[in-house]
Parts: C-alpha cells; structure tokens; sequence
C-alpha cells in the first residue's frame, strides 16, 4: 500500500465518524468514498439503510432448521469437526464487522447456540451499516491493526482491498483445518466470478446475492387466460392485460420501485436498460446511457408505468413489495428475497397465489467485454457480498475455521430460511432437504429458489465496479429517472444529463484515485 492510499483510507475513516455524529449524512459520505475510491453496491446501504426485513430468528426457530449434518446433531462431522480443530483454539477471541443484514443476524444466532459452545472460540460479530464497516475496515488496514479479524466486503470495494486479505487459496490449502466437504467449487462460478474475485484473482468467500426475479398472480393470470411471459414483448402485453380487465377491482398490471432519488429506481431502469441491450458504460470508460438502446429502453419504461398504481412513484423496493402482497397487482420483477413473505398469512393477502419465473429473454444483451468496469448486462439484476480474512489478523487460522462454518453447506441453508432467501450461495443449497421441505405454500417458503438459482447462473446482472458509481447511481441516476418517472423531463433530455454526470465523476475520481 503506498502513501496515497493510506491516507485515503484513513480520510475515508474521518468522514465515517462524521455521519455516526451526524454531522454530514450518508449521501455526502458515498459522494466523499467516490472521491477517495471506494464505491458501494449493497442495494440495502444505498437505501439509506432501511429496517430490516426479518428480524433475528428466536432459539426455537433455528432449532427447527438444523439437519442430520448440523452442529446440533453431537454426533455429526460438523460438530466434531467443531470440537476437534476449532477447540484447538479455544480461549481465542475473533472479530468480525459486516453490515447488518438478515444472514448476518442469523447466522449470528446459530453462531450463539452452536461455533461458540463447541469451538471454544469466543466470537463478537460487530454489525453495522456499511459507511461504519468500510471506516472500520479502512483504518484497520492502513495501519495493518488487525483489530478486526474477518471482513465484509462490499463489491464494489474489492479492487481496493484485494492486498488486505488472506489469499483464500492458501488457506483452503491447509488440510488439517479443513473442514469436511467444504468444498469451494460448491459456490456459484457467477458469485465468485462477478462478487469474490478481482481480475481474475479469488480474494474473497461468497456471501449473500440478492437479485431480480418475475413474480405474478397465477390466480389472475389463469382467469385471463394469460401466458407466463418470456419476452418483453409479451409481458408488456400481459401487464396491459391485467389493467385493462382490473385495475377497477385494485389490481393493476404491474407495479413498481419509482421512487425519485431512491436507488430503488436507478435498479429497475436497470433491468430495463440492459434487457433493450444497453449498457452504462462503454470499454474506454466513457458513458453510453443515451444510445438508441437506451432511449428504447426508457421508453418501454415509461409505457410500464401507465399501467401501475399512482403509489409506484413514492415506493421503494419495500413500497413495491408490500403493494403486491397486499393484491394490487399482477405481475413484477424485483428482489426475489421478498417472495417468501407472499405466503405469510400475517402479511400477505395472496397467500398461495403468487408465482415466480425466469425474467423475459433480453431483446438485446450487451457483452461484458462491450461494457466498462466490469459491467456485466442482465436482466436479473444482483447486489451481492463476499467475507474475507484480513491479512493482519494475528488469528488467522481461527478466523478460517469460522469462516468456512460461516459459509457451510448447512449454514448457508439455514441462513436462507432464517434470514429471507438472500443468501443461497451454493449450488448444494437448491437441493437440500430443507430447502426442498419449504418448496410450499409456508411462511419462509423456497418456492422461489429454482427460479433464483437460473438468474444466478443464466441471467444475473452487475453494475459498474468503479469508486463513482455509488453516488453516481444515487445523486445523479436516480434524481434524473426520477424526473422522467413523473413527466417533468422528456426521455432524451434525462439520458443525456446522466451521461454528462457519468463521464463528469469519472473524470473527476481518476484525480482522487490510483485505482
């Protein structure tokens, strides 16, 4: 790490304190990271930090979820694995810091009942919103502190901190800590590709994916007699469908995350502008957003929004969600995390109606090579995180037998019951028996995952990986859509004002960056 760098980190650190005083608030912090290269993609940090969905699972609730190779069951390899080299450590103390997410709080429980009793190793799970991790994390490593021993890792952060973990290669190399068919291929290659890896170097474990799927009212689409649709095309042709038969009885054809200034908005243009075969940037690093492709996409858009209700653009993906589990409308594509809530008689008024499907085929589809820092078109729009062990720890080997607990087959299963379906990360997790058992109509169903795991594997897309794009995709994305969304700027003029911001910040961060 050179001069430059470090005194970013730690600059980045001071402006972390700053919004925990409150005396500058998250917007100005993202705007700030972006000047000193730290981008952000987490969909929940760029919401403004937004109440969890789910809270922490209860001691009855994880009991419920533990399988035959769980560490409850005493006499499984898990637990003996646990006992036999995690107790080789035990009296150690790890820290781990990561933003606050449903996984995160429950796999903290499960963490709580079984790594902690069996290992011996004392764990203090610091969760926090994102700026507080990345300040964290930031002056841990200009100092090589090793106060915190396991990272979260933002996407959008690994290029900057790629030197500051541990190689996990080497440390799947150590066979006697290795835990019994632990097995890394066992990730989704697109997770590890688009989230834990850095021009072509692994540097980080999968951790959770959000992404976009389609979900629609089967009980509405059999009453019109209506296809499930696979092209744009026929789904615009389905959602005016469904309006025009019953939007008087409350229920419109679609509906939507509009609000202005929300990145909630800047995702679903998004999944628009990359199914019309467009794409943010172009290989030479210049903004492409006002092409034909784009100008297409924004007006298919527009046309989507005819036909949801006055609501969509005050909503944010939760608005959105809540709007569709309380029956207003018949089909969407959003985070597939809220479907399990569908089925959810204390919240849902579709309980057993709903559906999931693969996302229309692209009309066009943008090769990651024609896109810029490692945009990669698809509709299935994803905002994923990894967790790595940093370099400085003086735990080390510990913080391996934790993390790869962490990301277990069974952990990873568990956590995608307990903390709302963002966290399979494993190709196994689609065929558990758990997760097969919650294939119904079930509060915390897994009706959605086969449709999940194909977008995670044929469809999924990724925003730009550079420093800019978080305040980018917030201040100047999403207030410009915004405007558009509801009549105050024609089409042309918002695409244009959103490439000249885009080439703007990121002629301005190659000042501020070396990365």
């Amino acid at each position: 790490m050179n001069e430059i760098d470090r005194q970013q980190r730690l600059w980045i650190a001071r402006q972390a304190e700053k919004v925990a005083r409150g005396t500058i608030n998250r917007r100005e912090f993202i705007r700030r990271a972006a000047l000193a290269g730290f981008g952000f993609a987490s969909m929940r940090y760029l919401a403004g930090c937004a109440a969890p969905a789910v809270p922490p699972p209860t001691p009855a609730q994880v009991a419920a979820t533990a399988g035959p190779a769980s560490a409850m069951e005493p006499t499984s390899d898990m637990a003996k694995w646990l006992q036999d080299v995690g107790g080789q450590f035990k009296g150690t103390t790890l820290r781990v810091v990561s933003e606050s997410t449903p996984p995160s709080r429950a796999i903290s429980e499960i963490m709580q009942q079984e790594f902690i009793p069996l290992t011996g190793i004392n764990v203090e799970w610091e969760q926090l919103p994102l700026d507080q991790v990345l300040a964290k994390i930031s002056q841990d490593t200009a100092g090589g502190l090793g106060l915190n021993d396991i990272y979260y890792w933002d996407q959008a952060w690994i290029g900057r901190f790629v030197n500051d973990g541990v190689d996990p290669n080497e440390m799947m190399a150590k066979a006697d800590l290795a835990m019994p068919g632990w097995d890394f291929s066992d990730f989704l290659q697109p997770l590890v590709e688009n989230i834990a890896t850095y021009q072509g170097r692994v540097a980080a474990i999968p951790y959770d994916i959000p992404i976009f799927i389609m979900m629609y009212r089967k009980d509405v689409f059999d009453e019109l007699g209506l296809a499930v649709p696979t092209t744009l095309d026929e789904y615009m042709a389905a959602i005016k469908a469904i309006n025009e038969a019953k939007s008087a009885e409350g229920i419109y054809g679609t509906t939507g995350q509009w609000k202005s200034g929300h990145y909630a908005l800047e995702c679903n243009w998004t999944a628009w502008h990359w199914a019309h075969g467009g794409s943010i940037f172009a290989p030479d690093g210049s903004s492409v957003v006002n092409d034909e492709r784009g100008i297409e996409a924004a007006n298919y858009m527009l046309e989507l929004g005819k036909n949801m209700p006055s609501g969509a653009t005050t909503w944010d993906w939760s608005g959105e969600a809540d709007s569709f589990t309380q029956g207003s409308a018949g089909v969407y594509i959003s985070w597939g995390e809220f479907f399990p809530a569908f089925d959810d008689p204390q919240k849902s008024k579709i309980v057993g109606l709903a559906e999931s499907a693969a996302v229309p085929m692209e009309k066009a589809l943008r090769a990651k090579s024609e896109c810029g820092f490692d945009e990669t078109p698809g509709m299935s729009h994803q905002g994923g995180s990894s967790m790595a062990i940093s370099k400085y720890s003086k735990n080390i080997d510990p913080a391996w037998v934790f993390l790869q607990w962490a990301t277990s087959a069974d952990i990873v299963v568990r956590a995608s019951i307990l903390g709302g379906g963002a966290t399979p990360t494993r190709k196994s997790t689609f065929t558990d028996p758990r997760i097969l058992e919650n294939n119904k109509v079930v509060a915390g169903t897994t009706r959605h995952f086969a449709v999940t795991l194909d977008a995670i594997e044929n469809r999924m897309g990724t925003e730009p990986h550079h420093p800019a794009w978080a305040a980018l995709s917030v201040d100047s994305f999403a207030v410009e859509l915004g405007k558009m969304t509801t009549g105050q700027q024609d089409v042309q003029t918002t695409l244009d004002n959103m490439k000249a911001a885009a080439d703007k910040a990121v002629a301005q961060t190659k000042q501020y960056s070396f990365a």
